[in-house]
């Protein structure tokens, strides 16, 4: 028989984490069903954790947690050309119609069609709702993806073709950490050369965003964190100046001055605050200059209070999703910036777990302890056939 066309018939049985809807998780053995037309379905080497999957599993209702992820092509539903089975891929949920009105103006993560955060239906970028089920009842993916789980079914449209020289672990990080920090440097803000840039908060995002300054040519590039580990690795990645906040001083004034001494008593030219403090929310217009940009890139979505004179004169409050990312654009040029060793993904992976740690590698996220913790699913160099954990 041939093999492709007996695994395209069969179920498969994946170990996978369930959140609740009310802030917890299980790990469970959901089936994972055959792809449909313009459908792939993907066996998971490694999946990226952030703050959102911790923050998803309060949202109300179960699913597969995940959103972040690489793996290798299992199988492909009628109508899919751009990949085939054993092609490694890069996940992303910025699943672009290209045809409606935001898709038709270059803003393809704000697709009306299929945008899980922006769209009118927010399964409508998701593969056939029967895709994966507990029993007999489907299981939501989270951003249509559900990258904490050893298999998942996407839509066409969200697997990127991944080359061989990047490891599993650096890769799943690219489909939302890296490419929010860096996109909202280069996509959003437009730094150019010599630009001054700040940015409040060192975690996984914020390290990006220095990344992405780095590689802009911004200078200075100033950090701003509470924790001496973190400014740490803000230095690490391309930070020329680092000060130490106070959790105290949610008005900044201490940060404030010493951001403006070093920027000819001015203030920066774009400041980016990535801490998801909502204190913090109005920060980044404290410390940039008149006509200056403040861009937020953490998620906030709480209601925040705002003094309006922060907005004299002329500053922008720019909240970018997924760094504007156009998939078809970008990808390719992180790619080719890991290539060139400008772009550091090995380094900011600062933990690897397996799925049953999965409790300890969201705590280590909260305390602050990782530049980005990675859950591995398979061997950087898996052995044997697809299909070993298959039911018919």
């Amino acid at each position: 028989m041939d093999r492709t066309l007996s695994m395209k018939s069969a179920t498969m049985t994946s170990r996978a984490a369930l959140a609740d809807g009310h802030g917890g998780f299980v790990l469970e053995d959901i089936q994972v069903h055959p792809p449909g037309p313009e459908e792939v379905r993907v066996r998971l080497a490694a999946s990226g954790l952030c703050h959102t999957d911790h923050d998803s599993m309060g949202w109300g209702r179960p699913l597969v947690l995940g959103h972040e992820g690489a793996g290798m092509v299992e199988s492909v539903g009628a109508g899919v050309t751009h990949v085939v089975q054993g092609d490694r891929v890069l996940l992303n949920w910025a699943i672009s119609c290209g045809s409606c009105f935001q898709c038709q103006h270059g803003n393809h993560a704000l697709c009306e069609k299929h945008s899980p955060v922006a769209g009118v239906d927010s399964l409508g970028g998701h593969a056939h709702s029967l895709a994966t089920t507990l029993g007999d009842r489907p299981v939501e993916r989270s951003f249509h993806l559900g990258t904490l789980s050893e298999w998942t079914v996407v839509r066409q449209e969200a697997v990127i073709k991944l080359p061989e020289d990047i490891p599993w672990a650096s890769a799943c990080i690219l489909g939302c950490g890296v490419m929010t920090g860096f996109g909202s440097v280069v996509n959003a803000a437009k730094v150019q050369p010599g630009q001054s840039v700040v940015v409040l908060g060192c975690g996984g995002v914020g390290l990006n965003v220095i990344q992405g300054a780095r590689i802009a040519g911004a200078f200075p590039i100033i950090a701003v964190d509470v924790l001496p580990k973190r400014l740490e690795m803000a230095t690490y990645f391309g930070a020329t100046h680092t000060i130490m906040g106070d959790k105290g001083d949610l008005s900044l004034q201490s940060v404030t001055q010493e951001v403006r001494a070093l920027t000819d008593q001015r203030g920066a030219d774009v400041a980016f605050e990535a801490t998801a403090n909502p204190a913090l929310g109005e920060a980044p217009l404290r410390l940039v200059r008149h006509g200056g940009k403040a861009v937020q890139v953490s998620g906030i979505e709480e209601v925040v209070s705002m003094d309006m004179r922060l907005f004299e004169w002329d500053k922008t409050y720019l909240n970018p999703l997924y760094g504007k990312c156009c998939p078809e654009r970008d990808f390719p040029i992180l790619f080719e910036h890991y290539r060139q060793k400008r772009l550091l993904l090995d380094e900011l992976v600062s933990r690897v777990y397996s799925l049953d740690e999965l409790s300890d590698a969201f705590a280590h996220m909260l305390e602050g302890r990782n530049a980005k913790g990675v859950v591995q699913l398979i061997p950087e160099s898996p052995d044997g056939p697809f299909g070993s954990k298959s039911v018919k």
